[in-house]
């Protein structure tokens, strides 16, 4: 064998032997994984179940943070727990059972679908709920009475025509304002009972019995859902809508005072974190998304009987309008936070000239809305808003007086064209004169902003003022009471004509006095 082919020999050996060993090393790394693959799925196990844990511990823990913020949230879901139980009695015991037949279950639905957080909301869905069942039982009786006259070709014929007609004018009644804000959901049972009765009626012999037995259990569940909802620790709606509106004027006076000096830089707050001054701030906003909420509560609220201080006719519409006033001011102090976002802000020299007049006026007008809100949160009319009001309009005053008086402020200061004179001294003097007042020009883009805020400060004064008409408005809708210096004034007339009479004779006195001594 020659040279060559032992080398040719060799290297086969030689690549043999190492593709065996990579084989060998395969087969290895592949048996360990296959022995690994277990504790890996179970470390993936592990984890997701550890990550699913901790999930259901971050929701229970909000979940109990919401129960401890607001815990009538809890006690309802234990009334709704109550008025089940209590209606499923009717379903497990034989006797109560045989009295309502098999639609027992009808009344357990009920329950569910009808219980609502408050008082109003409760109410409005039982009557809605009777009344739709109990007028779309008996229309459907009606038609399948004519029905059975007509024979077996006109019956059905009668009952399509007349379940078309029906379901077609109720559902567009849904479309005007005024049904749906109170009898929407009234519209949508009658709909769906009428078509229950009227088809099934159509092959049920003893329909009268039916219809009977479905008004029945709907009236034993709405009564448990009244019964309980307003005896055990009722929520009115109109209690709530009143709260609501005597936050929202508590955060639009905290936001109108916050947002006036912190565009003047006049914070005074000490103590208070940046959260806090922020909340305050923004607290505005509550006020212009609260429309459909007032307007819901202010529904639901008349369906409520007298409850606390709330009479039965109580005026709740007036809370939507005392909402839409608010809404007006809250826009003016949405324009005004664009002036302190802006990022071309008016030099500091220039808001000094109306610093202390601007920070005076947003005061006054925090102090007239936090008036009218004690006003609606004692129910008592207020013996301070007329001065306060007053305060307002003259800080609203030299505030005006100021903006047309500025160029003898020097707020604003406007070039005069030169007189044309012939005379070359004169020239000079007028030029000069003219050049040190454009000197002392600010730009335009430099005052338009601190203009515009004296503007929507004093556009806030009458804003203001619509607020305080719309609460008294509420007040003399709602009596409120007076004043305990206007009831000891009509209590005890005598003494204070009086006193007044004294004061009159003291006052000719001093003035004969004067006169003997001149």
């Amino acid at each position: 064998m020659s040279q060559q082919d032992k080398e040719v020999v060799k290297g086969v050996v030689e690549w043999k032997i190492k593709l065996g060993d990579d084989d060998h090393d395969n087969h290895s790394l592949a048996l360990s994984s296959l022995l690994l693959l277990p504790s890996v799925m179970v470390a993936c196990i592990w984890g997701a179940m550890v990550g699913v844990s901790m999930k259901v511990c971050k929701f229970v823990k909000k979940a109990w943070q919401m129960g401890l913020d607001d815990p009538r949230k809890f006690i309802h879901g234990l009334k709704v727990g109550v008025a089940l139980s209590a209606v499923s009695f009717f379903y497990y015991i034989k006797p109560l059972y045989d009295g309502v037949g098999g639609n027992s279950m009808w009344a357990v639905m009920t329950v569910v679908v009808v219980f609502e957080y408050t008082a109003g909301a409760t109410i409005c869905k039982v009557i809605n709920r009777i009344c739709g069942t109990s007028l779309a039982g008996f229309l459907a009786i009606g038609v399948h009475w004519l029905a059975d006259r007509a024979g077996e070709q006109g019956g059905p014929m009668i009952a399509g025509v007349s379940l078309f007609l029906c379901a077609s004018a109720t559902t567009f009644s849904r479309f005007i304002p005024s049904i749906k804000a109170r009898f929407d959901y009234g519209c949508l049972i009658f709909i769906l009972t009428f078509s229950l009765v009227a088809v099934s009626g159509y092959r049920v012999e003893k329909l009268l019995d039916l219809a009977q037995q479905r008004v029945s259990t709907v009236i034993i569940g709405t009564c448990l859902c009244i019964i309980v909802s307003m005896t055990i620790c009722p929520i009115w709606a109109g209690q709530e809508l009143h709260l609501l509106v005597i936050k929202n004027l508590d955060k639009l006076a905290n936001s109108l005072q916050g947002n006036v000096d912190e565009y003047f830089n006049n914070n005074q707050q000490e103590g208070a974190s940046d959260e806090e001054c922020r909340t305050k701030l923004i607290g505005y906003k509550c006020v212009l998304s609260s429309k459909a909420t007032e307007e819901t509560m202010a529904n639901l609220a008349r369906w409520e009987p007298a409850h606390g201080r709330f009479n039965f006719r109580h005026p709740w519409k007036q809370y939507v309008k005392v909402g839409a006033s608010m809404r007006t001011c809250a826009s003016c102090l949405d324009a005004l936070i664009a002036c302190i976002n802006s990022h071309n802000q008016a030099p500091d020299h220039i808001k000094n000239k109306i610093s202390g007049i601007s920070v005076k006026l947003g005061s006054k007008c925090a102090n007239v809305i936090k008036e009218v809100a004690t006003t609606m949160r004692n129910m008592t009319k207020s013996s301070k808003v007329d001065m306060l009001i007053m305060e307002m309009n003259d800080a609203a005053q030299e505030l005006r007086d100021l903006l047309n008086n500025s160029h003898s402020n020097n707020l604003l200061i406007i070039p005069q064209k030169p007189s044309t004179t012939t005379n070359e001294e004169d020239e000079e003097v007028v030029g000069s004169v003219v050049e040190l007042n454009m000197m002392m020009i600010p730009a335009v883009m430099e005052i338009i902003q601190v203009v515009t805020v004296a503007s929507l400060l004093i556009e806030t004064v009458s804003r203001v003022e619509d607020i305080v008409k719309a609460v008294d408005e509420l007040s003399n809708l709602a009596k409120f009471k007076e004043p305990k210096c206007v009831k000891d004034n009509k209590i005890h007339p005598t003494k204070q004509q009086n006193h007044h009479d004294d004061v009159h004779e003291a006052a000719n006195n001093n003035d004969n006095k004067t006169l003997q001594m001149v």
